[in-house]
């Protein structure tokens, strides 16, 4: 199998780092260095890697910016691999080139692949690339609700289909009770609503406005009220045009124009220029005649009757009665009322909508009492896996008589949820309140590891956690921040030993500062400072033969050169390539 592997990161102008190039065992790498030396700057640079979060405070004081890049062996087509390529990134025979920078400023640019990314991208590949786990980590093992997710995580489709189907039920079941409460808790405002809608609806139903009467009647309000004007006008109109029969002697616009006519009629032959005209004269007479005969019928229907003129100004305030309260004009006023309607509607149907929600919020109290119960049943399944697997592991960590069990319980609550004949307190999880138990000893009863654990206790039982989940997590390599701390002799003999066990399936890099599990591992890096405080190029070496027995000797006495301190260190060496 092709495992996916941190093959090297390159480091720059990041903390206590000038420049330096970190190259990873593709099993066991250790990471050791004094106190201060910047051991904890290969954590930092992987989470930048990784989509971690940039502070200006990581740029090594006098540097513009820090960089860190990394080549990230990979297999054709993982998913990785699919979703860089779908960002535009290019593979680079085999490996995939990261690189994060952070400006003095604490601006942060990503590439993947030779291509800008957005920093998000590089933390959404994360889970398929690297686990980090360190001493935070731990504590963050001490939250139920952590402890929660880690069986569930190690659960896998046993615990994530119910819980999905759970998640479902239990966001309508929020939306459903949402709805009922603002439907009941409002009963009153609601009603005064709609008697608000009914009267106004009422009101407009009794006047029956009609869609663009008011534009209709203001004109026939605005005619009816200068009749006399626009009769008296359209006829001294008429009698220009075709004459006033009273005065024969008098001249009119047609006969004016009849004579041209006649004129023309006379000599159009001898030229069609002047034919042209006389057509277009005859044509003006056709259109003064048409005129006149149409002023004559307007003059004769144009109605003076002042009762009709009273009619419609009254029918015009009953349609400003209206347009005063629902709207600027009618279109506006029968607009309110369809939307009004509409919500009247579903105001008046409150009593019916309440039984509906009401039957729905008991099947869905109903549907997850169900699958709570389901998810409750998956996960004391897997709890017993997971707690044997993790007691298994202890035992190889010099924790033999110790024993790790899950206590899963629900608490009682009259609003919960029904679950195997009790009402019990519910969430977005589900009912299941989860606690990861440590009996350390024979005879001592099972506590909460907060409890229960020391401090080298915890760090053991956490690395026999992410042991078992080794077995079950596509991940394939590992960083551990001083996951040991807290613990020594022949506890970290067995922790470094595990460790080495652990790389023979994945990558494991581990910042540590004992040298039993340095021992173990398949390449040991020295992190060291120059006389003036910086870890250079140099300062990140790979050591080998002598150096090695030196720095192990310097971490088991503080002494490089103490032949005592040398013979140890000589023999832990030869211990681990036995026991690997």
């Amino acid at each position: 199998m092709v495992w996916r592997v941190l093959e090297e990161m390159r480091i720059r102008s990041l903390g206590v780092i000038d420049d330096a190039v970190v190259e990873l065992s593709p099993g066991f790498t250790a990471v050791t260095g004094e106190t201060g030396a910047g051991k904890t700057m290969v954590v930092t640079s992987l989470g930048l890697l990784l989509g971690g979060r940039a502070d200006a405070a990581l740029v090594r004081i006098g540097a513009r910016n820090a960089v860190v890049e990394g080549r990230i062996a990979v297999p054709e087509g993982s998913p990785a691999v699919v979703r860089a390529e779908e960002a535009g990134a290019e593979l680079d025979e085999g490996t995939l080139l990261v690189s994060r920078t952070v400006s003095a400023e604490g601006r942060s640019r990503a590439h993947l692949g030779g291509r800008s990314v957005p920093v998000g991208l590089l933390a959404e590949l994360a889970d398929d690339l690297v686990a980090v786990h360190g001493q935070s980590d731990q504590q963050g093992l001490l939250k139920l609700s952590r402890q929660r997710q880690a069986l569930d995580r190690y659960a896998g489709y046993a615990v994530a289909v119910p819980l999905g189907a759970y998640a479902e039920a239990y966001k309508r079941l929020r939306a459903v009770t949402a709805e009922l409460e603002e439907i009941t808790t409002r009963a009153r405002e609601r009603a005064q609503e709609a008697d608000m809608l009914r009267f106004g609806l009422e009101e407009i139903a009794a006047v029956e406005p009609r869609a663009g009467e008011d534009t209709e009647l203001a004109e026939e309000a605005e005619r009816l009220g200068h009749a006399e004007a626009l009769r008296s006008a359209a006829a001294v109109a008429h009698a220009a045009l075709a004459g006033n029969p009273e005065d024969p002697e008098g001249v009119d616009a047609g006969t004016l124009v009849a004579g041209a006519q006649r004129a023309l009629d006379a000599v159009r032959a001898h030229d069609p220029a002047l034919a042209a005209l006389t057509d277009r004269i005859g044509e003006i007479g056709i259109l003064l005649r048409d005129v006149a005969g149409e002023l004559a019928g307007y003059a004769d229907d144009l109605d003076a009757d002042p009762l009709r003129l009273a009619a419609v100004e009254e029918r015009r305030a009953a349609l400003n009665g209206l347009t005063r309260k629902y709207g600027e004009d009618v279109a506006e006023v029968l607009a309110w009322a369809e939307r009004s309607a509409a919500r009247l509607t579903e105001l008046e149907g409150d009593d019916e909508r309440i039984g509906e929600l009401t039957a729905e919020r008991d099947a869905l109290r109903a549907e997850l009492g169900a699958l709570a119960q389901e998810l409750s049943e998956a996960r004391a399944e897997a709890a017993e896996r997971f707690a044997a697997a993790v007691t298994e592991e202890l035992a190889s960590l010099a924790m033999p008589h110790a024993r790790v069990s899950f206590d899963i319980r629900q608490t009682e609550d009259p609003d919960g949820v029904e679950v195997n004949g009790r009402t019990v307190a519910y969430g977005p999880s589900g009912v299941d309140e989860v606690e990861l138990l440590l009996a350390p000893h024979p005879g001592a009863p099972p506590r909460p590891i907060a409890k229960g654990a020391s401090g080298g206790e915890l760090s053991r039982v956490m690395l026999a956690v992410e042991v078992v989940f080794a077995g079950t997590d596509p991940v394939p390599t590992y960083l551990f921040d001083e996951v040991d701390a807290g613990v020594g002799g022949k506890a970290a003999v067995e922790i470094g030993r595990r460790l080495a066990r652990l790389a023979k399936k994945a990558q494991v890099v581990v910042v540590t500062h004992l040298p039993q599990v340095a021992a173990f591992a398949d390449r040991q890096l020295l992190v060291e400072k120059t006389s003036d405080g910086s870890v250079t190029r140099s300062g990140v070496k790979v050591l080998e033969g002598e150096d090695r027995v030196r720095e192990l000797s310097r971490m088991l006495a503080g002494q490089e050169d103490s032949e005592t301190a040398r013979a140890h260190a000589e023999e832990l060496l030869a211990a681990a390539r036995v026991d690997v």
